[in-house]
C-alpha cells in the first residue's frame, strides 16, 4: 500500500488527533470490560435466562437513543465540552453498575448499562471529530488512527473484566466496575486539552444546506448508512450471542470465552492500522465491499463447527469485516454532506447504526436461547447480502456519473 504523503503525516501528528486516539483507548477499555461481562452477569441476576442479554441490549439502545441528542448538544456547546460530559456520564453509569452488582439488583444493572450506552453515543463521535480535524484527503487515515487507539482497550478490557472479579470484597466484579469508572474519568481529563476547529472544507467551496430528505436520498449517503448499520448490527448480534453459545451452551471455559472475545475486539481495531491506506488506494466503497465479504466468512466458518477454534476464526472475521465497513462508512459519509450539514448527517447515520444494533442486541438473546447458534448465523446472512447490494448499486451509480446527489 502506498504510504501517506508528508503533508498527511504532518496532519496525523496533530494534538487533537493524539488526544482523540488516547480518549478512544481509555473509553474502549471500559466498554469492552462491560461487554465481556454483560451477558454473564445478566444471566446471574436476571429472573429468567431469556433476559440475560437485556443489559447489553439496553447499552446499545441507550447509544441509539442518545445519538441525536449528542449531535445536537455538540452543535451548540462544541465537541470538547460534549465529549467531557459523555465521559463523566459513563463514569456515573459504571459506578451505578458496581452498586447494582453488589446488591444483586438486576433492574439497577440494566439502568447502569443504559447510562454507559448513552456515554457511548458521545464517544462514538470521536471519529467524526478526527475527520473534521484534517483535510478531506487525510480523513480516512484520521478515522482509522482513532479507531486504532481502541487496540489498547481491546487488550486491557477483557483483562480488567477477569482480574477485577475479586478486587473488592463487597461483591463479585465490583472491582471491575470501579476500574471502568476510573477509565471514563481518565478520558474526561484527557479531553480537557481538546481544541477542535471548524472542519476543513473540500476545495474551499461550500454548498447550500439541503433538506434532510434530499440529503438522505443520495446513493452515497444511503450506502454509507446501510453499510455501517449492517456491519454494526451483524457484529452486535453475533458478538452478544457468542459468549452465551460458548460458555453457557457449549461448555467452553470462561477463560476460553474471554480469550475469543479479546481476539474479536482486537480484530475489530487492528485493521485500522491499514484501513486508511486501503481507503486512500481503493476508495471507501471498495473497502466496504471487502468488509462485507469478510463478514460473510463469519457465517461460513460458524456453520462448520462449535469448537473453540471455530468460534475464534468466526469472531476474528466478524471484527475485521466490521472495521472495514465502519471505517469505510464513516469516510464515505463525509463525501455525502457539506460542513454545514455534518451534525444532521452524523446524527442520522449514528441513529440508523445504533438503532439497528439495539434491535440486533435485543433479539440476540432470544434467538440464541430459543433457536440456537446456527439461527444467529442464519439471520445474519441476508443482512450482509443487503449491504453488498447497496455498495454494488453505489459503484454502478458512480460509473454512470452520479455525484453527491446520486
Amino acid at each position: 500500500m502506498p504510504p501517506a504523503s508528508a503533508s498527511i503525516r504532518r496532519e496525523l501528528l496533530s494534538r487533537n488527533l493524539a488526544i482523540l486516539v488516547a480518549a478512544q483507548a481509555v473509553a474502549v477499555t471500559g466498554t469492552v470490560a462491560l461487554v465481556t461481562l454483560g451477558g454473564i452477569i445478566g444471566r446471574e441476576l436476571a429472573p429468567t435466562p431469556n433476559l440475560a442479554t437485556l443489559p447489553l441490549s439496553l447499552m446499545v439502545l441507550g447509544t441509539a437513543a442518545a445519538t441525536v441528542f449528542a449531535a445536537w448538544l455538540m452543535a451548540r456547546i462544541g465537541r470538547r465540552i460534549g465529549f467531557i460530559c459523555g465521559a463523566l456520564l459513563g463514569g456515573l453509569g459504571a459506578a451505578f453498575g458496581g452498586w447494582a452488582v453488589v446488591g444483586g439488583n438486576f433492574p439497577g444493572f440494566c439502568f447502569a448499562s443504559a447510562l454507559v450506552g448513552t456515554a457511548m453515543a458521545f464517544s462514538a463521535q470521536y471519529r467524526f471529530a478526527a475527520a473534521e480535524s484534517v483535510s478531506p484527503a487525510a480523513a480516512g487515515y484520521a478515522v482509522s488512527c482513532t479507531l486504532a487507539g481502541s487496540l489498547l482497550g481491546a487488550m486491557i478490557g477483557p483483562e480488567l473484566a477477569a482480574r477485577g472479579e475479586f478486587w473488592i470484597d463487597a461483591g463479585r466484579f465490583a472491582g471491575t466496575f470501579a476500574g471502568v469508572a476510573g477509565c471514563y474519568v481518565a478520558a474526561a481529563v484527557l479531553l480537557l486539552g481538546l481544541r477542535v476547529a471548524a472542519p476543513v472544507a473540500a476545495g474551499g467551496t461550500s454548498r447550500p444546506v439541503r433538506e434532510l430528505a434530499e440529503m438522505t436520498r443520495s446513493r452515497t449517503f444511503a450506502a454509507a448508512v446501510l453499510g455501517g448499520a449492517a456491519g454494526y448490527g451483524v457484529m452486535v448480534f453475533v458478538m452478544t450471542a457468542a459468549p452465551l453459545a460458548m460458555h453457557a451452551v457449549d461448555g467452553h471455559s470462561l477463560r476460553h470465552t474471554a480469550g475469543v472475545v479479546q481476539a474479536h475486539v482486537l480484530a475489530m481495531y487492528a485493521p485500522s492500522l491499514i484501513a486508511g491506506a486501503l481507503i486512500a488506494r481503493w476508495g471507501a466503497d471498495r473497502t466496504m465491499l471487502l468488509g462485507a465479504l469478510v463478514l460473510g466468512l463469519t457465517v461460513c466458518v460458524g456453520f462448520l463447527g462449535r469448537e473453540v477454534m471455530h468460534y475464534a476464526v468466526a469472531m476474528v472475521a466478524l471484527g475485521v469485516g466490521w472495521n472495514f465497513l465502519y471505517t469505510g462508512g464513516t469516510t464515505l459519509l463525509g463525501q455525502a454532506h457539506t460542513s454545514d450539514e455534518r451534525f444532521r448527517a452524523q446524527a442520522v447515520n449514528d441513529l440508523a447504526v445504533f438503532s439497528t444494533s439495539a434491535v440486533a442486541s435485543l433479539g440476540a438473546g432470544a434467538v440464541m436461547q430459543i433457536f440456537g447458534w446456527n439461527a444467529v448465523l442464519g439471520v445474519s446472512a441476508p443482512v450482509i447480502v443487503a449491504a453488498l447490494a447497496a455498495l454494488v448499486l453505489l459503484r454502478r451509480g458512480r460509473a454512470s456519473g452520479l455525484g453527491m446527489a446520486g
